[in-house]
């Protein structure tokens, strides 16, 4: 009678939510790294390994090298079994008016590099809570960067980033999406150290509508501000921003038509841009005269300071907090702690406080006493290069 323990290879098969027993032949991971979504993204992300590599070098203080990615469709299977059995993975979705899912997975030995640098932390061996915390901020600063950039490409402006979640453990519990996923794998080598692969996830999706919308010009201002219709195409590939519909003529967008029986022109969002014909009219027509709505200025007081909506949250409390300094003990020297134990802090005597708004940094001050009660005066708001590069 045979061995009935699970070999290492079946576990990790069971693990990745593969089938333990007789399985098809493996789909290849590679099998897009030549389509037209994934050449031109790939274009894409090559414009950004720059502005990343300064990322990374900021928060650890070390020259910083990334390399070109390579870029393929890859199967979530065929994505498990390449990884080392334990990786960090952190999860910044895309949110806004462009979602879709997005994440980064690196090997421990490269976040515990971040880490280790970003903290100031030498030896460092594990992932902690403060080590996962501070890759994830150098990943929410990578998903910055990549928005910004998509967002020039595309001419869509509302793209945001979610909050990002991070967790490390064996590779089976990471967030990973289902089905077909687009793969964007650098070589990163930080310092002296040698290059670890780090893999950005992006729904396939969500880089076709990326592709599709930076393939088609830059978009109008009109089209920036209106909302997308369906179809191949969006607003931002009608010529000249117009929009007419049946026999009625044409009307700039923006503008209420002011008689019933309006509506898209044939072929609305898979005609090319150059290519739509104006409110119906054929090519033999010359389109109607549309000139624009002028409007008076209106004069009710000054103007708020606030863009958009911010007001709206004006009156909303954040917890704000001033830290003195911080420290790490063993476990078995906070339980040995007692009345009249002193507590050495990281912070020298008379140095400036630490001022968070929900745990986050934002400036620094001096202790100062009102009446009987202890304040703080803020002597210095903290840049957003500082914020990032004084994590721990």
């Amino acid at each position: 009678m045979g061995d009935a323990a699970l070999s290492q290879d079946e576990i990790d098969s069971l693990l990745a939510g593969l089938d333990g027993g007789p399985s098809p032949a493996p789909r290849s991971g590679h099998v897009a790294s030549a389509t037209p979504e994934a050449s031109a993204f790939r274009t894409i992300l090559e414009g950004i390994v720059g502005a990343q590599s300064q990322n990374i070098s900021v928060i650890t203080g070390l020259p910083v090298t990334v390399s070109p990615p390579t870029v393929d469709v890859v199967n979530r299977d065929a994505f498990l079994r390449e990884l080392p059995e334990q990786v960090l993975a952190v999860m910044v979705p895309f949110a806004g008016s462009l979602p879709g899912e997005h994440l980064f997975v690196l090997p421990k030995e490269l976040a515990i590099s971040i880490a280790a640098n970003a903290n100031h932390e030498e030896g460092l061996t594990e992932l902690d809570d403060m080590a996962v915390a501070t890759v994830q901020e150098c990943v929410s600063n990578l998903t910055g960067t990549t928005i910004n950039v998509l967002s020039e490409k595309t001419g869509n402006r509302g793209m945001q980033s979610g909050v990002a979640e991070g967790s490390f453990g064996p590779k089976a519990m990471a967030r990973v999406p289902g089905g077909d996923m687009v793969r964007a794998a650098y070589q990163v080598s930080i310092g002296d150290l040698p290059p670890e692969r780090m893999v950005e996830i992006f729904s396939l999706p969500f880089v076709r509508d990326v592709v599709l919308a930076s393939g088609g010009g830059a978009p109008s201002p009109q089209a920036q501000m209106a909302p997308s219709y369906g179809g191949g195409g969006g607003m931002g590939q009608m010529a000249g921003g117009m929009m007419g519909g049946g026999q009625g003529g044409g009307m700039q967008m923006g503008m209420m038509p002011q008689q019933q029986g309006y509506g898209m022109p044939q072929g609305f969002g898979g005609v090319p841009q150059g290519q739509m014909q104006y409110g119906g009219y054929g090519s033999g027509m010359a389109p109607p005269n549309v000139q624009p709505v002028q409007f008076g200025s209106l004069q009710m007081g000054a103007p708020s300071h606030e863009s958009g909506n911010i007001g709206l949250i004006m009156d909303v409390y954040m917890e704000m907090t001033v830290e003195l300094g911080r420290t790490r003990k063993l476990i078995k020297e906070i339980l040995g702690m007692g009345e009249g134990t002193i507590i050495e802090l990281d912070k020298l005597a008379g140095e400036p406080v630490d001022i968070l708004v929900n745990h986050k940094l934002i400036a620094k001050g001096e202790v100062v006493v009102i009446d009987e009660n202890f304040g703080v005066r803020v002597t210095e708001i903290v840049s957003q290069i500082e914020r990032v590069s004084d994590l721990g």
